[in-house]
């Protein structure tokens, strides 16, 4: 799933290629993805409409148009933006040099560059809003602090009243947005804190520890471009370079780049835990 690192490097790819610029045409095949409005009217929304801005919101791409409006994109486990130029045919849509039979949602802008949305597995999630209402999108509703901008005294607010494992709570967006699954194993095993640790459990130290490594774990990955494990790729198809530079997700089985312990996994809160049974208390 794309986390912050991989969200923050399409809006970045998206800003440099499709700012100022005017949506005249609107495709999908997947209608089921526009969660708060038909297609049509989602269409005739978008339409004549200039990009003015794209930021990001914990997981979400949010575009914001000239007529008032936003459009949010969550990519869930698998979507990506390209940009380029593509024909449509029987199986998928092909340009010069690719074939992708999974781009679900297609916008022509006004300078003859198309902007794809591909999704693998069809989990992403689209909403449109106006720009006054987008509190109430759901997609926006319940995030928390963002992960590059909380502060210590609110990260140990959060821990020290919190029951859960700590690796659960790192992933929950209502308390901090933006971390999955990739960076909180990361940023643990650097704190030397073992996942299944209970967050109102852990010393002041931990805690201090734990927050200090959050921006500076994230930001590097946002410079390398994300990481490239499963499906996730920049606007131009490139591979995040992050991967390159992981220390334990998805390293189980493999010796621990500290002390040559073997890395273990394990289930917590319904998803992968990668760790150090040495170095990770």
């Amino acid at each position: 799933m794309p986390e912050l690192p991989e969200v923050t490097t399409m809006v970045n790819g998206l800003k440099a290629k499709i700012l100022n610029k005017v949506i005249i045409k609107v495709w999908t095949d997947r209608e089921k993805l526009i969660k708060n409005k038909s297609f049509n009217i989602f269409k005739e929304e978008l339409l004549k409409t200039k990009i003015i801005d794209i930021f990001r919101k914990g997981k979400v791409v949010c575009f914001q148009l000239s007529n008032k409006k936003i459009l949010l994109i969550h990519p869930k486990m698998s979507g990506h933006f390209l940009i380029g130029k593509w024909e449509k045919r029987e199986r998928g849509w092909y340009s010069k040099d690719s074939f992708n039979k999974y781009i679900h949602l297609m916008l022509w802008l006004d300078n003859g560059i198309m902007v794809a949305f591909s999704d693998l597995r069809q989990f992403a999630r689209i909403e449109l809003w106006d720009e006054g209402n987008i509190s109430k999108a759901s997609l926006i509703q319940k995030l928390g602090t963002d992960a590059l901008e909380i502060k210590l005294s609110e990260f140990r607010k959060i821990l020290g009243k919190s029951g859960k494992k700590i690796k659960q709570l790192l992933m929950e967006q209502s308390l901090v947005a933006g971390i999955g699954n990739i960076y909180a194993d990361e940023i643990l095993f650097q704190a030397k804190i073992h996942p299944s640790r209970i967050a109102k459990e852990l010393t002041e130290e931990k805690v201090e520890s734990i927050h200090r490594l959050i921006k500076p774990i994230l930001e590097d990955a946002i410079i390398l471009g994300g990481s490239s494990i499963s499906d996730f790729f920049s606007i131009e198809g490139h591979s995040g370079r992050f991967q390159e530079k992981i220390r334990v997700y998805r390293r189980n089985g493999k010796k621990c780049l500290n002390c040559e312990t073997i890395i273990e996994r394990q289930k917590i809160g319904g998803r992968s835990s990668h760790f150090c049974p040495k170095c990770q208390e």
